[in-house]
C-alpha cells in the first residue's frame, strides 16, 4: 500500500525567510512563463487577481487526489485528514493577521461576502435604528457601498461619505465632521484598488473608537503588499480575499473581535452552524462555525493556507520596498509620455497606476497592448463614484506584484508609445 503524505508534508517550503530574488520568485509562478499572442506574458492586473505559485496549485491537486472528503462531521480517516488541513489553514490565517483566536477567523467566499455578512447580521440583530448612520469613503469598491445601501433601504439608516482630495486622499477633517452620536459603523478601504491610496487606517480607527464606533476594514488590496496586524490596528472587523493573496478564488476571510461576533446572529442557516435542530427551534454553534453554514470551500481554504505559508517565507519589508521601486520606475516613465494623466497621486500609495491617455479610450489602450502580451485592466474597476469624482468614464490600470520586473515595465512603456503612434 502506498503511504500518501498530507498536504503540508507534500508541499515543501523552507520556514526561513528567502532572499528576495525576483528571478527566483518568478520560477514559482508557472503562468509567468507562458506566451500571449506570441509574446511573453506581462501580467499587470494584480489588483484584479494575483497569480498562484506552484505550491498552491500542487496543494489543491494533492487534496483532490488523495484527501478529498467532507469535513467536521466524518469520523473516517479521509474526513479527519481533510478537517485537519482545513482548520490548519484557519490557524495560519489567525497567525498571519495576528488575531487573538482562531474563533475570530471566519471563512467566506471573498471580501464581498464578508461585507455582506456584517451588513446582513447587523440588520437582523436590530443594531441599527431609523436615522442611524454608517460612514464610508468616496474611494470604496462597490462591495463596500452597495451592501450598506441595501441595509439603509431596509432600516432607513443614512450613508455618509468621506470626501477625497484631488490626490485621492481622504480629507480627515471632513471625516471628523461626519461623526455624530448616530454613527454606528465606519467601513473603509485600507488600500484603494483604483487610486492605490493607502489610507491612514490607524488614525481612522482611533478617531472612531474615541467615539465608541466600531470599524470594518476592507483589506483586499492590502494583505499581499504589507503586514496587517489586527491587534495593532485594533480594528473591529477586517475582510479580504484569497485570490488577491496568491491563493485561490472563492475563499476569503472575515475577522471580527470575538465579543462583537458573539452579538451577531447567524448569517445563513444549514449544516455545520447548528448545535441542535427541532421543529420547535434551533440552537447554534459557537463562532466561527455559527457563520459557516454548509459544506465550505475546503480546497480553497487549504490553498489559502498554503499561499500564506508561501508568502511568510519573504519579508514584507522586502516586498513593499521592491514594489515601491516598480511603482516609482513606472510612474516616472509614464509621466514623460505626452497626454497621459495619472489618476491617484497620494503621498502613500501602493503599486497601482490608474491612467488615461488624451483622446484614446482606455478600452483601446488595453486592447492594443494586449497584442503585445500585456495584461492590464480597463473600465471603472467597480469604483464608479471615483470615476465621477475625476470626471472620467473609465481608466486603464496597471498593478504590480512582487514577481513583476522593471524589464516588464519597459515593455509596457514601449507598448504605450505604440498606442500613441497608432492613434497619432
Amino acid at each position: 500500500m502506498i503511504t500518501v503524505p498530507t498536504t503540508d508534508e507534500n508541499i515543501k517550503m523552507d520556514s526561513r525567510f528567502r532572499k528576495f530574488d525576483v528571478n527566483e520568485i518568478r520560477k514559482d509562478f508557472p503562468i509567468l512563463g507562458r506566451e500571449v499572442n506570441g509574446k511573453p506574458l506581462v501580467y499587470f492586473d494584480n489588483a484584479a487577481t494575483t497569480q498562484k505559485p506552484n505550491v498552491v496549485i500542487d496543494s489543491m491537486v494533492h487534496y483532490y487526489k488523495y484527501e478529498n472528503a467532507n469535513i467536521h462531521r466524518g469520523l473516517h480517516f479521509l474526513s479527519e485528514v481533510a478537517t485537519e488541513q482545513y482548520e490548519n489553514a484557519r490557524l495560519k490565517v489567525k497567525e498571519f493577521i495576528n488575531a487573538m483566536s482562531v474563533s475570530e477567523v471566519i471563512f467566506t467566499s471573498g471580501t464581498t461576502d464578508g461585507v455582506n455578512l456584517l451588513a446582513n447580521t447587523m440588520c437582523r440583530a436590530d443594531m441599527l435604528n431609523e436615522g442611524d448612520e454608517i460612514i464610508i469613503s468616496h474611494m470604496e469598491h462597490h462591495a463596500n457601498i452597495v451592501p450598506w445601501q441595501l441595509l439603509c433601504d431596509r432600516k432607513k439608516t443614512v450613508l455618509k461619505v468621506i470626501p477625497i482630495n484631488d490626490d485621492g486622499e481622504i480629507i480627515m477633517d471632513e471625516y471628523k465632521k461626519l461623526i455624530s452620536p448616530k454613527t454606528k459603523l465606519v467601513s473603509i478601504v485600507h488600500t484603494s484598488n483604483t487610486l492605490g491610496t493607502i489610507n491612514p487606517i490607524k488614525e481612522v480607527i482611533d478617531i472612531a473608537h474615541d467615539n465608541n464606533i466600531p470599524v470594518l476594514i476592507d483589506a483586499a488590496q492590502a494583505v499581499a503588499h504589507q503586514k496587517i496586524d489586527v491587534q495593532e490596528l485594533d480594528c473591529d472587523f477586517l475582510v479580504f480575499s484569497g485570490h488577491k493573496l496568491f491563493g485561490p478564488t472563492g475563499i476569503g476571510v472575515m475577522y471580527g473581535k470575538a465579543e462583537l461576533l458573539n452579538k451577531l446572529p447567524p448569517y445563513q442557516g444549514g449544516g455545520d452552524m447548528i448545535r441542535t435542530v427541532t421543529f420547535e427551534g434551533t440552537t447554534y454553534e459557537d463562532i466561527p462555525n455559527k457563520f459557516e453554514a454548509g459544506t465550505p470551500n475546503i480546497v480553497g481554504g487549504i490553498g489559502l493556507g498554503v499561499a500564506i505559508k508561501y508568502l511568510n517565507m519573504f519579508s514584507f519589508n522586502d516586498i513593499s520596498e521592491y514594489e515601491n521601486e516598480l511603482l516609482k520606475y513606472a510612474t516616472e516613465q509614464m509621466l514623460d509620455i505626452n497626454g497621459i494623466r495619472i489618476i491617484g497621486t497620494a503621498e502613500r500609495k501602493a503599486s497601482v497606476i490608474s491612467f488615461t491617455v488624451d483622446g484614446i479610450h482606455p478600452y483601446d489602450v488595453g486592447t492594443i497592448i494586449d497584442t503585445d502580451g500585456i495584461a492590464i485592466r480597463t473600465g471603472h474597476h467597480c469604483t464608479q463614484p471615483i470615476m465621477k469624482r475625476y470626471n472620467v468614464t473609465a481608466t486603464a490600470r496597471a498593478s504590480f506584484a512582487f514577481y513583476n520586473t522593471k524589464d516588464e515595465i519597459d515593455v509596457f512603456i514601449k507598448a504605450l508609445y505604440k498606442v500613441l503612434k497608432i492613434f497619432g
